[in-house]
């Protein structure tokens, strides 16, 4: 495993952490799923172990997820672990009159923070982000104040924002401009590619850079084809019906010079693509078995990817699915 500094933290990170989206299992707000679909506690705890053993130290998760559930499942993980797991959670995305919603208000994170440290069963969290909050929660509102309270007295060690999957860069530039908070996530892989140019200047400030969904939501394990469906339950029902799911795949064909390039592994591939950034710090697969934690670890010691491939990706993006990202959901 490779380890990076988290920008001006301190904190050492394992290139390839783990993503516990999955592992809160199934939930539905208002008829929207917010899951994964079904999952099984006890192996979502030997995810846990696998990844640990093969040098993930990261843990990526959120108060949202299986609405606590992820957080009770690493809470649960974690009485036998030592300290130097980092954990980062989420904080704002909540169900508002029995639909998803957001609520960045003082007394909702305050209340929301002892729950989650309640759940993960920690004294301080390591990393807190706010869940992607519009430009103007953070200039008229009062959740930057309380963020930097509850750092003050030692519930968080540092504070940042999981940012918008489209445009990101609007809130980003304006923390950034203000000097404020320690470290991002962003949603990046070699079919979205938008916030490349924030992210290598929020890293050159020194913020932290987690790379959020580097396999889009699986499509970039090669896994997937034309007749692909997803459960009901699964969040990817509505984020790729099968218009969205083709016309993807057709443009992937264009990746497949460069994965061959990686014997035909399209994981080892698209995780290289962030692992061997010069801005990222770590990128967070999801993860739900043993056996991905293992795979997903594993291609931290493929190949790092040329920069002049790269560059050749970057006009693959802006040709075939520059104009696609913008419908993304």
């Amino acid at each position: 495993m490779i380890y990076n500094t988290f920008g001006n933290t301190g904190l050492e990170v394992s290139a390839v952490g783990f993503g516990a989206w999955a592992i809160g299992g199934p939930a539905n707000v208002g008829g929207v799923p917010i899951g994964w679909g079904e999952t099984d506690d006890n192996e979502s705890l030997s995810a846990l172990d696998a990844a640990y053993e093969a040098g993930i130290n990261f843990l990526d998760t959120a108060d949202f997820y299986g609405l606590g559930h992820s957080e009770e499942i690493i809470g649960q993980w974690l009485k036998s672990r030592r300290p130097e797991i980092v954990v980062a959670t989420k904080v704002g995305n909540t169900i508002v009159d029995g639909k998803p919603g957001q609520d960045f208000s003082k007394q909702h994170i305050l209340s929301a923070i002892d729950k989650s440290l309640g759940r993960l069963g920690k004294e301080s969290i390591d990393l807190y982000q706010l869940h992607g909050p519009q430009l103007e929660v953070l200039q008229q509102g009062e959740c930057i104040p309380v963020l930097d309270e509850l750092k003050r007295v030692g519930k968080i060690k540092h504070w940042g924002v999981s940012l918008a999957t489209q445009q990101p860069w609007v809130v980003g530039d304006w923390l950034l401009e203000n000097g404020l908070g320690e470290h991002f996530q962003v949603v990046f892989n070699a079919i979205n590619q938008q916030a490349d140019d924030f992210i290598r200047r929020a890293a050159q400030s020194g913020y932290g850079i987690i790379a959020r969904m580097p396999l889009q939501f699986g499509l970039l394990t090669g896994k997937f084809h034309a007749d692909t469906r997803f459960s009901p339950d699964d969040h990817r029902s509505f984020r790729m019906p099968p218009d969205m799911l083709n016309k993807l795949l057709e443009a992937m064909v264009a990746f497949e010079p460069y994965v061959e390039q990686y014997d035909g592994n399209w994981l080892d591939f698209a995780l290289q693509f962030d692992i061997s950034h010069p801005a990222i710090h770590t990128t967070i697969p999801g993860i739900r078995t043993g056996a991905q934690a293992r795979t997903n670890a594993r291609a931290a010691s493929a190949p790092a990817l040329d920069p002049e491939i790269r560059t050749r990706l970057s006009g693959i993006y802006h040709d075939r699915f520059e104009a696609l990202v913008k419908q993304f959901k």
